[in-house]
């Protein structure tokens, strides 16, 4: 396949191993991972504990790399990047949001959504400008000055939404994301998250264990041993097991 045909995908995934070595016994997580991703496509990845699931996000996050195999990030093979390249891709070019939230306690919610700014070399005019904007477009331009210990658990994973989209990426990946929730705060979240895709545009890749969340995304992908087992369309009638 031509770059041109590449650069038509967000993610391109083709023959992706990882393999982990413990004393010296090789123990393969990922086997032959072959996979592609669309530019503005939501799409849930699920399977069983020890499937593979969170290692693949990692890969697709530049968190790690491939043991073999490729990886096309918007075009560009990033199977190979030195850690600094890595972190360059995850700054500019990617979005995270954790189950945990991993905020800064001590940092308000202003503070912490101006981070990646920060570390992007924006202005601290600018950086202040955007941060609330994002958060008023959570619904918390009531709480910029608020820390972590004084919101409720969506109110923090809100914050760290509008975090991950402070450098405006062209992927969102949710590891979790409404699994420290109640139902009502993870429907919100949920909400939330099917709006800024329908505002922005961004790609979407949700890592769950929830049947109800898998469903609502654009397709569902299954991984099972390390390999994946079913790549479907999304919705009620998804098969997830």
């Amino acid at each position: 396949m031509g770059d041109a045909a590449r650069v038509d995908k967000l993610i391109e995934v083709r023959g992706l191993h990882k393999v982990y070595m413990q004393d010296t016994l090789e123990v393969p997580v990922l086997s032959g991972i072959d996979v592609s991703i669309g530019r503005g496509e939501v799409v849930a990845l699920v399977g069983p504990s020890g499937s593979g699931k969170s290692t693949l996000l990692n890969v697709l996050g530049c968190l790690d790399r491939p043991t073999r195999g490729k990886y096309f990030l918007g075009g560009r093979d990033v199977s190979l990047l030195t850690r600094a390249e890595q972190a360059w891709v995850r700054l500019h070019y990617l979005g995270f949001v954790f189950q945990g939230f991993h905020l800064l306690p001590t940092a308000t919610a202003l503070e912490n959504v101006a981070m990646p700014l920060y570390y992007a070399g924006v202005d601290k005019h600018e950086r202040e400008e955007r941060s609330r904007a994002l958060l008023t477009r959570v619904g918390l331009g009531e709480r910029v000055d608020h820390r972590p210990n004084q919101l409720s658990g969506g109110q923090r994973q809100r914050v760290a939404i509008a975090r991950a989209l402070a450098n405006r990426p062209r992927l969102l990946l949710a590891d979790e994301p409404t699994g420290a929730l109640d139902q009502h705060s993870g429907e919100e979240v949920l909400k939330l998250l099917a709006e800024l895709h329908d505002e922005t545009g961004l790609s979407l890749l949700i890592v769950t264990h929830d049947a109800k969340v898998a469903r609502t995304a654009k397709r569902v992908i299954v991984l099972r041993d390390g390999q994946i087992i079913r790549d479907q369309p999304g919705g009620d009638d998804a098969v997830l097991d």
